[in-house]
């Protein structure tokens, strides 16, 4: 069975300064590799989506933006309330 549905969501991190990372870690655990990447956007400016595909997240020091649709928020809300 094949599907064209998209499974796997971006995402990209746009800060004004590095600064604003407050950590950055890269781990290698035997066959386990993660990253963790924390830090601050500063205080919100707005949340919006672009183009209704884009969840953006807007702060005083930068940007986040998800690959996440809004009928798929909808949708695991509605989840979320059946359990």
């Amino acid at each position: 069975m094949q599907t064209t549905e998209k499974t796997e969501r971006s995402f990209s991190i746009e800060l004004d300064s590095k600064q604003q990372v407050k950590n950055m870690a890269l781990t290698n655990e035997g066959q386990r590799e993660s990253i963790l990447i924390e830090g601050t956007i500063g205080n919100l400016v707005e949340a919006t989506f672009t183009e209704g595909i884009i969840l953006e997240v807007t702060g005083t020091k930068g940007a986040l933006r998800l690959d996440l649709q809004v009928k798929e928020i909808k949708a695991g809300i509605q989840t979320r309330k059946l359990r």
